[in-house]
């Protein structure tokens, strides 16, 4: 509830007056304030309440003190720390410890309390610095610390090994050291805190240092070291570790040890030395369950073992298992796209985890599933977990697969009601799925969110975003490509580098585009040479085009789309025989060309069209409707581009070809299922041709609308009669 300036005015007053009284020590005093407080009514100022607390406390009335406490309807730390001081100092330890465990939130003071309030031992600050290395308090465990160098306990060992530890978890590595350093005694335990704060901060050479000056070691020892090869991605040096664990000492492996190597193996992908392990696990008789048990189904199931995997799981069905072995189990059917047992697996397995859900999800995912993610996540939704941002990262994916801004929409609404749009994961997924679905505002949008620390995901799919809707400023995306390296300390992918090839042809660059190519530290992919290919094509350059399309064809030799562009080069040049050469060739090594088709979603729903398709429930209304547009828009001064059909034929037939190709009839299905001014968005498997280009430009006109198309290289914004490419494709 919040105070009037006069209530604010007279709480300050009661509290001046108490801090006043509290010098006469008048437990009186404080009743008597505390009654005026009430008539008042400002019995619910929390800080003036802790006043009174404090009064009562500091003048012997514990009891009063309590019953205030209890009657308060609101507290905060303060109120909490006021209480508990006056327990341990008035010696009720029984209730202060009591009072300690159900604070919701604990500080320095309250740790300081519970310490000052006891006479402790060693053993005493050995538990509270556990305490405080298992929350990180940093701050408090440095007053713990120096009430040990006033008390002289300083010089015990496990004291002084629970500083070590202390330091190390909370971060503060030097710290540790000093201590370690000053102890004229050590145990095991100290050698085993510093090779393990060392193997973990990523010093390895110090911590080898370490292990080898030990005078003893026991099996944590060997553990620290195996651990922290794991945790930092050294796998292979984990297991040469444990082979010389194995040969030069007699401590034998604990479930520690063998959870760790397995853990090594599976992320090897290695079965070899996994089996060798597990049939030692069966000879020393150790307990293969818990994290034993775990790691080595996830090991078998990493390593192509899912069928062994899975009997270890029928085997132990009577155990009480953790869902990590299912999720691991099912993560090795899904890595070998064999999705009929993962799901079996996934349905009979009790109290799913979000890891489970979402593992199962961006299986389907992975394996172009898109429908049967969207209703496992549905079902996720209704009876599941709550999804993380891994979960709605996977499911943006889906919606950029299906260009469906309605259903990614919709994932946006949830990351941002949940919180995990700060996620650089979801963010990036969020810019590529505007992105497909034709939004690059909504893209930059996120984009411009994200904060300053962006990864090179980010800014490679804001990158990618911009050149396939077509906003390539060749000036500006030098600058961004120079500040990735300079400032961000990014390395350039293939990615980066291709952008930059797509930007210098959209500007008709292709010197500098091939000049950038030659000095370009990796080997340039196949789309660095197929956007080379295309822009040589817009530019009407014949020589590159031919040095891009056999660069391009020596790494995709079935590459059909390289036979046409390059042939597609020569005819614009007016080298027909180039051109039926190219053809021809491309006939002789028997590549074919791959069916186009596009698809439009409408009401959730993705209609598929082909060339002539005569499949849709509603095609007469669809051919109707596109004999129309096709009348007005050549009435407006468009020419079908004839030449664009390879075949001998009447022009006549030549037209009504072109005019019944898969993206012009998406568009009349799109322009008679939506209300008017809409924005169509229109998806296609391969690069749009140029009569359509033409075409849906006039066709943008005359319905007074936007079109945006997608095809397999880039958008296009189709507004008023003109595209964003700028007839650039």
């Amino acid at each position: 509830m919040k105070m009037s300036s006069n209530e604010t005015s007279m709480a300050d007053f009661f509290a001046a007056h108490l801090q006043t009284s509290l010098k006469s020590k008048d437990p009186y005093a404080g009743k008597s304030i505390h009654a005026r407080v009430i008539k008042s009514r400002l019995h619910f100022a929390v800080f003036l309440m802790n006043n009174l607390i404090n009064y009562y406390a500091k003048t012997g009335l514990i009891s009063d003190a309590h019953q205030l406490f209890d009657e308060m309807p609101q507290r905060n730390t303060f109120t909490w720390n006021t209480i508990l001081s006056a327990y341990m100092k008035n010696g009720k330890f029984d209730m202060g410890h009591k009072l300690f465990d159900e604070m919701p939130d604990r500080d320095s003071v309250s740790w300081t309390a519970m310490i000052v309030g006891i006479a402790p031992t060693q053993f005493t600050f050995t538990n509270v610095l556990a305490s405080v290395a298992a929350v990180e308090g940093l701050d408090v465990g440095r007053k713990v610390h120096s009430f040990v160098v006033k008390l002289g306990l300083s010089s015990y060992i496990p004291v002084a090994n629970s500083l070590v530890n202390m330091y190390g978890k909370s971060g503060d590595a030097d710290t540790a050291k000093v201590v370690f350093d000053r102890m004229k005694l050590r145990s095991v335990s100290s050698w085993n805190s510093m090779i393990s704060l060392n193997m973990q901060s990523g010093c390895v050479a110090v911590a080898m240092l370490l292990f080898e000056q030990m005078p003893e070691r026991d099996v944590v020892s060997w553990n620290a070291v195996i651990a922290g090869y794991n945790q930092l991605g050294f796998y292979r040096e984990a297991l040469i570790f444990f082979s010389r664990m194995l040969r030069e000492s007699s401590v034998k492996p604990d479930h520690f040890t063998v959870a760790s190597i397995l853990s090594a193996c599976a992320n090897l992908g290695v079965m070899r030395p996994g089996k060798e392990i597990h049939a030692q696990v069966i000879r020393i008789e150790l307990d293969a369950n818990g994290p034993v048990l775990n790691a080595l189904i996830s090991m078998y199931s990493k390593s192509s073992g899912v069928q062994i995997a899975r009997k270890i799981v029928e085997k132990c069905l009577t155990t009480n298992l953790n869902v990590i072995s299912f999720t691991a189990l099912l993560e090795g059917y899904l890595k070998l796209g064999d999705i009929k047992p993962a799901r079996e697996i996934f349905d009979s397995t009790k109290d799913k985890d979000v890891v489970a859900w979402t593992a199962m999800i961006v299986g389907y995912v992975q394996n172009g599933f898109n429908m049967d993610a969207l209703e496992l996540f549905r079902e996720m939704l209704n009876y599941g977990p709550k999804p993380n941002y891994y979960t709605l990262a996977a499911m943006l994916s889906v919606s950029a697969s299906l260009a469906s801004m309605d259903y990614g929409k919709q994932i946006h609404a949830r990351a941002l009601r949940s919180g995990e749009e700060s996620s650089v994961s979801v963010s990036n997924a969020l810019i590529t799925m505007y992105a497909k679905a034709g939004s690059i505002e909504n893209s930059r949008s996120v984009f411009n969110l994200i904060p300053w620390n962006r990864e090179t995901v980010s800014w490679t799919s804001m990158i990618i975003s911009l050149a396939q809707h077509g906003h390539g400023l060749v000036q500006e995306g030098q600058k961004y490509f120079s500040t990735i390296q300079s400032v961000h300390k990014i390395e350039p992918t293939p990615s980066h580098y291709a952008c930059m090839i797509d930007l210098f042809g959209r500007a008709g660059l292709l010197q500098e585009a091939q000049d950038f190519i030659e000095k370009m530290p990796i080997e340039p992919d196949i789309i660095s040479w197929g956007s080379l290919l295309s822009s040589c094509k817009v530019h009407k350059n014949a020589e590159l085009a031919a040095i891009a399309a056999e660069k391009l064809l020596a790494m995709e030799p079935e590459n059909s789309g390289a036979y046409s562009a390059l042939a597609n080069v020569y005819s614009a040049c007016g080298r027909w025989d180039d051109a039926a050469k190219t053809r021809k060739l491309m006939k002789d090594r028997g590549v074919k060309k791959e069916q186009g088709f596009s698809w439009v979603q409408i009401k959730n729903k993705a209609h598929v069209f082909g060339v002539e398709d005569g499949l849709h429930p509603q095609k007469d209304a669809i051919y109707d409707k596109i004999a129309d547009l096709w009348e007005k828009i050549k009435k407006k001064g468009f020419v079908p581009d004839t030449d664009a059909v390879l075949h001998d034929l009447d022009v006549e037939v030549k037209e009504q070809i072109l005019s019944h190709h898969s993206e012009k009839l998406a568009i009349a299905f799109g322009l008679i299922s939506t209300p008017e001014k809409t924005t169509l968005r229109i998806m296609k498997n391969l690069r749009i041709c140029s009569d359509c280009h033409s075409a849906i430009k006039y066709i943008s006109m005359i319905v007074d609308r936007e079109i945006v198309v997608r095809d397999a290289t880039r958008f296009h914004h189709f507004k008023d009669g003109s595209c964003s490419c700028r007839d650039y494709w």
